[in-house]
């Protein structure tokens, strides 16, 4: 396990998006429940202030019913195409978290 304790919180965080595997998805509430001080609004601000260079799998966090939550129809299509190419599997607009939901 990874030493988070004497990092940030947004380092805690992206050191915990890092750690979802290729196939699976976490939601903003699981991220902040591991994390354990932030909020899921957090961890949405720390994604939405990740620089690129990180190279986070931010497509791997959804919300808590499963959908995609960005606005512009451009990063949705993108997030969709990323999930959908490591095997994640959409009815509609959402991911059945019951298979697909990692549990660290």
């Amino acid at each position: 396990m990874i030493d988070i304790q004497k990092k940030t919180t947004y380092e805690r965080i992206y050191a915990i998006i890092r750690m979802i595997p290729k196939g699976k998805v976490a939601t903003y509430g699981l991220i902040a429940q591991i994390e354990g001080t932030c909020t899921p609004r957090m961890v949405g601000y720390a994604l939405s202030n990740a620089k690129q260079e990180l190279e986070l799998p931010w497509h791997r966090v959804i919300n808590s019913s499963g959908r995609i939550s960005l606005k512009e129809p451009e990063s949705v299509d993108l997030q969709r195409t990323l999930l959908l190419s490591e095997g994640v599997v959409f009815t509609g607009d959402k991911v059945n978290l019951k298979m697909f939901l990692w549990r660290p």
